[in-house]
Protein backbone atom coordinates (compact mmCIF):
# COMPACT_ATOMS: atom_id res chain seq x y z
CA UNK A 1 0.00 0.00 0.00
CA UNK A 2 2.77 2.38 1.00
CA UNK A 3 4.87 1.34 -2.00
CA UNK A 4 1.96 2.04 -4.37
CA UNK A 5 1.45 5.53 -2.92
CA UNK A 6 5.01 6.68 -3.71
CA UNK A 7 4.59 6.71 -7.52
CA UNK A 8 1.21 8.36 -7.03
CA UNK A 9 2.75 11.09 -4.92
CA UNK A 10 5.49 11.59 -7.49
CA UNK A 11 2.87 11.97 -10.21
CA UNK A 12 1.00 14.50 -8.08
CA UNK A 13 4.19 16.46 -7.41
CA UNK A 14 5.03 16.39 -11.11
CA UNK A 15 1.57 17.76 -11.99
CA UNK A 16 1.92 20.50 -9.39
CA UNK A 17 5.36 21.36 -10.78
CA UNK A 18 4.06 21.55 -14.35
CA UNK A 19 1.17 23.79 -13.29
CA UNK A 20 3.52 26.04 -11.31
CA UNK A 21 5.92 26.28 -14.25
CA UNK A 22 3.07 27.10 -16.63
CA UNK A 23 1.82 29.86 -14.33
CA UNK A 24 5.33 31.26 -14.00
CA UNK A 25 5.83 31.32 -17.79
CA UNK A 26 2.42 32.96 -18.26
CA UNK A 27 3.26 35.61 -15.67
CA UNK A 28 6.71 36.21 -17.18
CA UNK A 29 5.22 36.60 -20.65
CA UNK A 30 2.64 39.08 -19.37
CA UNK A 31 5.29 41.08 -17.52
CA UNK A 32 7.51 41.12 -20.60
CA UNK A 33 4.61 42.35 -22.71
CA UNK A 34 3.60 45.05 -20.24
CA UNK A 35 7.22 46.21 -20.02
CA UNK A 36 7.56 46.57 -23.78
CA UNK A 37 7.38 50.35 -23.47
CA UNK A 38 10.54 50.33 -21.34
CA UNK A 39 12.60 47.96 -23.48
CA UNK A 40 13.89 50.63 -25.91
CA UNK A 41 15.68 52.37 -23.07
CA UNK A 42 17.88 49.44 -22.09
CA UNK A 43 21.46 49.85 -23.23
CA UNK A 44 23.65 47.32 -24.95
CA UNK A 45 23.00 44.31 -27.12
CA UNK A 46 19.72 43.31 -25.44
CA UNK A 47 18.01 46.56 -26.39
CA UNK A 48 19.40 46.55 -29.91
CA UNK A 49 17.71 43.30 -30.90
CA UNK A 50 14.80 44.46 -33.05
CA UNK A 51 15.41 47.95 -31.67
CA UNK A 52 13.63 49.88 -34.43
CA UNK A 53 10.46 47.88 -33.84
CA UNK A 54 9.84 49.79 -30.62
CA UNK A 55 8.50 52.66 -32.72
CA UNK A 56 5.43 50.38 -32.96
CA UNK A 57 4.80 50.34 -29.20
CA UNK A 58 2.12 52.27 -27.27
CA UNK A 59 4.37 55.28 -26.76
CA UNK A 60 5.70 55.34 -30.34
CA UNK A 61 9.25 54.48 -29.27
CA UNK A 62 9.46 57.20 -26.61
CA UNK A 63 9.47 56.42 -22.91
CA UNK A 64 6.46 58.67 -22.35
CA UNK A 65 3.92 60.70 -24.29
CA UNK A 66 2.65 63.68 -22.31
CA UNK A 67 -0.25 65.90 -23.33
CA UNK A 68 -0.77 69.47 -22.13
CA UNK A 69 -4.40 70.18 -21.32
CA UNK A 70 -6.15 73.01 -19.54
CA UNK A 71 -8.58 71.28 -17.16
CA UNK A 72 -11.35 73.57 -18.42
CA UNK A 73 -10.91 72.25 -21.99
CA UNK A 74 -12.74 68.99 -21.46
CA UNK A 75 -13.61 69.00 -25.17
CA UNK A 76 -9.93 68.78 -26.08
CA UNK A 77 -9.23 66.05 -23.54
CA UNK A 78 -12.17 63.93 -24.69
CA UNK A 79 -11.17 64.14 -28.34
CA UNK A 80 -7.43 63.49 -27.99
CA UNK A 81 -8.13 60.65 -25.52
CA UNK A 82 -10.39 58.99 -28.08
CA UNK A 83 -7.82 59.51 -30.83
CA UNK A 84 -5.14 57.89 -28.64
CA UNK A 85 -7.36 54.95 -27.68
CA UNK A 86 -8.25 54.26 -31.31
CA UNK A 87 -4.52 54.44 -32.18
CA UNK A 88 -3.44 52.22 -29.25
CA UNK A 89 -1.38 55.08 -27.80
CA UNK A 90 -0.80 55.60 -24.09
CA UNK A 91 -0.92 59.18 -22.78
CA UNK A 92 0.20 60.92 -19.60
CA UNK A 93 -1.22 64.31 -18.70
CA UNK A 94 0.17 67.68 -17.66
CA UNK A 95 -2.36 70.29 -16.53
CA UNK A 96 -2.21 73.47 -18.55
CA UNK A 97 -1.75 76.82 -16.83
CA UNK A 98 -3.79 80.00 -17.12
CA UNK A 99 -1.58 82.93 -17.88
CA UNK A 100 -3.26 85.04 -15.21
CA UNK A 101 -1.86 82.62 -12.62
CA UNK A 102 1.74 83.12 -13.80
CA UNK A 103 3.36 85.94 -11.83
CA UNK A 104 5.66 88.22 -13.75
CA UNK A 105 8.35 87.74 -11.09
CA UNK A 106 8.69 84.02 -11.95
CA UNK A 107 9.57 84.75 -15.58
CA UNK A 108 13.26 84.40 -16.44
CA UNK A 109 15.09 87.65 -17.20
CA UNK A 110 14.74 88.94 -20.73
CA UNK A 111 13.66 91.75 -23.00
CA UNK A 112 10.10 90.50 -23.62
CA UNK A 113 8.08 93.08 -21.75
CA UNK A 114 4.45 92.55 -20.66
CA UNK A 115 3.80 89.22 -22.44
CA UNK A 116 0.09 88.41 -22.90
CA UNK A 117 -1.54 85.92 -20.54
CA UNK A 118 -1.81 83.31 -23.31
CA UNK A 119 1.93 83.46 -23.91
CA UNK A 120 2.73 83.14 -20.20
CA UNK A 121 0.34 80.23 -19.70
CA UNK A 122 1.69 78.36 -22.73
CA UNK A 123 5.29 78.90 -21.57
CA UNK A 124 4.59 77.64 -18.04
CA UNK A 125 2.71 74.53 -19.23
CA UNK A 126 5.63 73.52 -21.45
CA UNK A 127 8.09 74.20 -18.62
CA UNK A 128 6.00 71.88 -16.41
CA UNK A 129 6.33 69.16 -19.04
CA UNK A 130 10.10 69.65 -19.30
CA UNK A 131 10.39 69.74 -15.51
CA UNK A 132 8.54 66.40 -15.28
CA UNK A 133 10.91 64.82 -17.82
CA UNK A 134 13.94 66.09 -15.90
CA UNK A 135 12.66 65.22 -12.41
CA UNK A 136 11.60 61.70 -13.39
CA UNK A 137 14.77 61.17 -15.45
CA UNK A 138 12.68 60.17 -18.46
CA UNK A 139 14.99 59.17 -21.30
CA UNK A 140 12.76 60.47 -24.09
CA UNK A 141 9.31 62.05 -24.14
CA UNK A 142 6.90 63.25 -26.81
CA UNK A 143 5.18 66.45 -25.64
CA UNK A 144 1.91 67.27 -27.39
CA UNK A 145 -0.71 69.97 -27.13
CA UNK A 146 -4.26 68.68 -26.76
CA UNK A 147 -5.67 69.70 -30.16
CA UNK A 148 -3.28 67.62 -32.28
CA UNK A 149 -4.24 65.14 -34.96
CA UNK A 150 -2.21 62.49 -36.76
CA UNK A 151 -2.49 59.99 -39.57
CA UNK A 152 -3.84 56.50 -38.94
CA UNK A 153 -0.47 55.33 -40.32
CA UNK A 154 1.57 57.34 -37.80
CA UNK A 155 3.74 54.37 -36.83
CA UNK A 156 4.82 53.79 -40.42
CA UNK A 157 5.63 57.49 -40.71
CA UNK A 158 7.65 57.47 -37.49
CA UNK A 159 9.50 54.33 -38.60
CA UNK A 160 10.72 56.27 -41.65
CA UNK A 161 11.50 59.30 -39.50
CA UNK A 162 13.57 57.17 -37.10
CA UNK A 163 15.67 55.81 -39.96
CA UNK A 164 16.15 59.37 -41.20
CA UNK A 165 17.12 60.69 -37.78
CA UNK A 166 19.73 57.95 -37.48
CA UNK A 167 21.09 58.72 -40.94
CA UNK A 168 21.56 62.39 -40.01
CA UNK A 169 23.02 62.06 -36.51
CA UNK A 170 24.48 58.57 -35.89
CA UNK A 171 28.19 57.94 -36.65
CA UNK A 172 29.07 55.75 -39.61
CA UNK A 173 29.68 52.07 -38.86
CA UNK A 174 32.72 52.11 -41.13
CA UNK A 175 34.23 55.21 -39.50
CA UNK A 176 32.70 56.33 -36.17
CA UNK A 177 34.41 59.72 -36.42
CA UNK A 178 32.33 60.63 -39.51
CA UNK A 179 28.66 60.99 -40.46
CA UNK A 180 26.58 60.46 -43.60
CA UNK A 181 25.97 64.22 -43.50
CA UNK A 182 29.45 65.79 -43.69
CA UNK A 183 28.01 69.09 -42.41
CA UNK A 184 27.08 67.51 -39.04
CA UNK A 185 27.64 68.39 -36.26
CA UNK A 186 29.37 71.67 -37.16
CA UNK A 187 29.05 72.81 -40.76
CA UNK A 188 31.91 74.78 -42.29
CA UNK A 189 31.28 78.02 -44.19
CA UNK A 190 31.73 76.27 -47.56
CA UNK A 191 29.19 73.55 -46.69
CA UNK A 192 26.56 72.67 -49.29
CA UNK A 193 23.06 71.16 -49.19
CA UNK A 194 23.09 67.35 -49.40
CA UNK A 195 20.02 65.28 -50.28
CA UNK A 196 20.28 61.77 -48.82
CA UNK A 197 18.25 58.73 -49.85
CA UNK A 198 17.82 55.95 -47.29
CA UNK A 199 18.26 53.39 -50.05
CA UNK A 200 21.81 54.56 -50.70
CA UNK A 201 22.78 56.00 -47.31
CA UNK A 202 25.81 54.40 -45.63
CA UNK A 203 25.22 52.20 -42.61
CA UNK A 204 25.36 53.91 -39.22
CA UNK A 205 26.08 52.64 -35.71
CA UNK A 206 23.04 51.21 -33.96
CA UNK A 207 21.73 53.57 -31.27
CA UNK A 208 21.67 52.47 -27.64
CA UNK A 209 19.15 54.86 -26.08
CA UNK A 210 16.34 55.55 -28.53
CA UNK A 211 15.03 54.17 -31.83
CA UNK A 212 15.50 57.72 -33.14
CA UNK A 213 19.22 57.84 -32.40
CA UNK A 214 21.42 58.83 -29.49
CA UNK A 215 22.50 62.34 -30.45
CA UNK A 216 19.51 64.68 -30.52
CA UNK A 217 17.89 67.20 -28.20
CA UNK A 218 14.56 67.88 -29.87
CA UNK A 219 12.48 66.26 -32.63
CA UNK A 220 10.03 68.90 -33.90
CA UNK A 221 7.32 66.61 -35.29
CA UNK A 222 4.35 69.00 -35.23
CA UNK A 223 4.54 72.62 -36.37
CA UNK A 224 2.80 75.31 -38.44
CA UNK A 225 5.72 75.80 -40.80
CA UNK A 226 9.45 75.23 -41.03
CA UNK A 227 12.36 76.29 -43.21
CA UNK A 228 15.19 74.27 -44.72
CA UNK A 229 18.65 75.25 -43.47
CA UNK A 230 20.54 77.11 -46.20
CA UNK A 231 24.30 77.73 -46.61
CA UNK A 232 23.80 81.47 -46.08
CA UNK A 233 21.93 81.11 -42.75
CA UNK A 234 23.50 82.76 -39.71
CA UNK A 235 23.97 80.85 -37.43
CA UNK A 236 24.39 77.84 -39.70
CA UNK A 237 22.66 74.51 -39.08
CA UNK A 238 23.76 71.20 -40.66
CA UNK A 239 22.52 71.02 -44.25
CA UNK A 240 21.80 67.31 -44.77
CA UNK A 241 18.27 66.29 -45.80
CA UNK A 242 16.82 62.79 -45.95
CA UNK A 243 14.35 62.73 -48.85
CA UNK A 244 11.43 60.28 -48.93
CA UNK A 245 10.00 60.12 -52.43
CA UNK A 246 6.61 58.66 -53.35
CA UNK A 247 5.32 58.85 -49.78
CA UNK A 248 1.61 58.16 -50.24
CA UNK A 249 0.82 59.60 -46.81
CA UNK A 250 1.79 63.04 -48.19
CA UNK A 251 -1.05 64.91 -49.96
CA UNK A 252 -0.62 66.28 -53.46
CA UNK A 253 1.02 69.67 -53.83
CA UNK A 254 -2.19 71.69 -54.15
CA UNK A 255 -3.03 70.76 -50.56
CA UNK A 256 0.37 71.65 -49.04
CA UNK A 257 0.27 75.16 -47.59
CA UNK A 258 2.27 76.07 -44.52
CA UNK A 259 0.86 78.81 -42.35
CA UNK A 260 4.43 79.99 -41.77
CA UNK A 261 7.83 79.00 -43.11
CA UNK A 262 8.49 78.65 -46.84
CA UNK A 263 7.14 76.84 -49.88
CA UNK A 264 10.53 75.27 -50.71
CA UNK A 265 9.18 71.76 -50.18
CA UNK A 266 6.61 72.05 -52.97
CA UNK A 267 8.85 74.21 -55.18
CA UNK A 268 11.98 72.07 -55.00
CA UNK A 269 10.68 68.49 -54.71
CA UNK A 270 8.17 66.29 -56.59
CA UNK A 271 4.68 65.55 -55.31
CA UNK A 272 4.34 63.12 -52.40
CA UNK A 273 7.79 63.97 -50.99
CA UNK A 274 8.54 64.16 -47.26
CA UNK A 275 11.89 65.54 -46.08
CA UNK A 276 13.61 65.16 -42.70
CA UNK A 277 16.19 67.83 -41.84
CA UNK A 278 17.63 70.01 -39.08
CA UNK A 279 15.03 72.42 -37.70
CA UNK A 280 15.27 76.06 -38.76
CA UNK A 281 12.65 78.79 -38.48
CA UNK A 282 10.00 76.62 -36.82
CA UNK A 283 6.64 78.02 -35.71
CA UNK A 284 4.12 76.42 -33.30
CA UNK A 285 4.96 73.95 -30.56
CA UNK A 286 2.11 71.49 -31.02
CA UNK A 287 4.23 68.30 -30.89
CA UNK A 288 7.92 67.77 -30.18
CA UNK A 289 10.03 65.09 -28.55
CA UNK A 290 12.90 65.72 -26.15
CA UNK A 291 15.73 63.55 -24.93
CA UNK A 292 16.80 63.82 -21.30
CA UNK A 293 19.76 65.90 -22.46
CA UNK A 294 17.48 68.11 -24.51
CA UNK A 295 14.96 68.55 -21.68
CA UNK A 296 17.71 69.74 -19.34
CA UNK A 297 19.09 72.15 -21.91
CA UNK A 298 15.63 73.53 -22.71
CA UNK A 299 14.66 73.88 -19.05
CA UNK A 300 17.83 75.87 -18.54
CA UNK A 301 17.50 78.02 -21.65
CA UNK A 302 13.75 78.72 -21.55
CA UNK A 303 12.94 78.24 -17.88
CA UNK A 304 15.96 79.76 -16.15
CA UNK A 305 18.26 81.66 -18.48
CA UNK A 306 16.21 83.92 -20.74
CA UNK A 307 12.58 84.74 -21.61
CA UNK A 308 12.81 86.44 -24.98
CA UNK A 309 9.65 85.65 -26.96
CA UNK A 310 6.75 83.24 -27.43
CA UNK A 311 7.60 79.64 -26.62
CA UNK A 312 7.87 78.44 -30.23
CA UNK A 313 10.20 81.29 -31.14
CA UNK A 314 12.42 80.43 -28.16
CA UNK A 315 12.48 76.80 -29.39
CA UNK A 316 13.53 78.17 -32.77
CA UNK A 317 16.36 80.13 -31.13
CA UNK A 318 17.51 76.99 -29.30
CA UNK A 319 17.50 74.92 -32.49
CA UNK A 320 19.66 77.47 -34.31
CA UNK A 321 21.83 78.70 -31.45
CA UNK A 322 20.44 82.19 -32.02
CA UNK A 323 20.16 85.04 -29.53
CA UNK A 324 23.02 83.65 -27.45
CA UNK A 325 21.26 80.33 -26.83
CA UNK A 326 22.84 76.92 -26.46
CA UNK A 327 22.76 75.39 -29.97
CA UNK A 328 20.61 72.29 -29.69
CA UNK A 329 20.51 69.37 -32.11
CA UNK A 330 16.96 69.53 -33.47
CA UNK A 331 15.42 67.55 -36.30
CA UNK A 332 12.11 68.15 -38.02
CA UNK A 333 10.03 66.93 -40.95
CA UNK A 334 8.09 68.53 -43.79
CA UNK A 335 5.17 68.07 -44.08
CA UNK A 336 4.71 67.71 -40.34
CA UNK A 337 3.48 64.45 -38.78
CA UNK A 338 1.24 66.11 -36.17
CA UNK A 339 -1.10 68.98 -36.94
CA UNK A 340 -3.77 71.11 -35.29
CA UNK A 341 -7.26 69.76 -35.78
CA UNK A 342 -9.89 72.39 -36.53
CA UNK A 343 -13.32 71.04 -35.52
CA UNK A 344 -16.73 72.24 -36.63
CA UNK A 345 -17.75 75.11 -34.39
CA UNK A 346 -16.80 78.62 -33.37
CA UNK A 347 -13.27 79.53 -34.39
CA UNK A 348 -12.69 81.27 -31.06
CA UNK A 349 -12.48 77.80 -29.54
CA UNK A 350 -9.48 76.86 -31.70
CA UNK A 351 -6.94 78.20 -29.22
CA UNK A 352 -6.49 79.51 -25.69
CA UNK A 353 -3.30 81.31 -26.72
CA UNK A 354 -4.12 83.28 -29.88
CA UNK A 355 -7.25 84.94 -31.28
CA UNK A 356 -8.90 83.14 -34.22
CA UNK A 357 -11.85 85.50 -34.52
CA UNK A 358 -15.58 85.06 -34.06
CA UNK A 359 -16.41 83.27 -37.32
CA UNK A 360 -17.99 79.83 -37.52
CA UNK A 361 -16.01 76.90 -38.95
CA UNK A 362 -18.42 74.63 -40.80
CA UNK A 363 -16.05 72.02 -42.21
CA UNK A 364 -13.62 70.24 -39.81
CA UNK A 365 -10.12 69.57 -41.09
CA UNK A 366 -6.48 68.84 -40.22
CA UNK A 367 -4.09 70.24 -42.80
CA UNK A 368 -1.60 67.87 -44.45
CA UNK A 369 -2.98 64.78 -42.63
CA UNK A 370 -4.53 62.42 -45.18
CA UNK A 371 -6.07 59.61 -43.13
CA UNK A 372 -6.82 61.79 -40.13
CA UNK A 373 -7.69 59.88 -36.97
CA UNK A 374 -10.12 62.57 -35.86
CA UNK A 375 -11.80 62.82 -39.26
CA UNK A 376 -12.26 59.03 -39.15
CA UNK A 377 -13.65 58.79 -35.61
CA UNK A 378 -17.01 57.44 -36.73
CA UNK A 379 -15.52 54.79 -39.00
CA UNK A 380 -12.96 53.71 -36.40
CA UNK A 381 -15.39 53.36 -33.51
CA UNK A 382 -17.63 51.28 -35.79
CA UNK A 383 -14.73 49.04 -36.79
CA UNK A 384 -14.73 50.15 -40.43
CA UNK A 385 -11.47 50.33 -42.38
CA UNK A 386 -12.45 52.19 -45.57
CA UNK A 387 -10.90 55.35 -44.18
CA UNK A 388 -11.82 58.78 -45.47
CA UNK A 389 -9.04 60.68 -47.25
CA UNK A 390 -9.22 64.41 -46.49
CA UNK A 391 -7.12 65.32 -49.50
CA UNK A 392 -7.97 62.86 -52.33
CA UNK A 393 -5.79 62.68 -55.43
CA UNK A 394 -6.89 65.10 -58.10
CA UNK A 395 -8.90 67.18 -55.65
CA UNK A 396 -8.99 70.96 -55.52
CA UNK A 397 -7.51 73.13 -52.81
CA UNK A 398 -10.43 74.45 -50.76
CA UNK A 399 -8.43 77.31 -49.25
CA UNK A 400 -9.16 76.34 -45.65
CA UNK A 401 -7.69 78.72 -43.08
CA UNK A 402 -5.02 77.61 -40.61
Amino acid sequence: MIANSIPQRRIQLAIVGIVALSLFLLYFRRELSSASNELPYLSGAVAQSGFLEHVQNRTLGFQKIVVLNLPSRTDHKDAVSLAAALSNIQLDWIDGVKGADVLDKVLPPGDYQNPPDGVKGCWRAHMKALLTVVQQNVSTALIMEDDVDWDIRIRDQLHSFALSSRALTQPLSSNPSKYADPTFPEPKPEAQILNISLESAPRTIEPSNSPYGDNWDLLWLGHCGMQFPKPDNKPLNPLGRVVHSNDLTVPEKQFIHFQWGSEDLTNDYPAHTRVVHHATGGVCSLAYAVSQRGARRLLYELGVNKFSSNLDIMLREFCSGANGRVHGTCLTVQPQLFQHHRPRGARKGFSDISDHGEDWNEKPYSKHIQWSVRMNFRKMVMGETDYADQWPAGGKDNGLPS
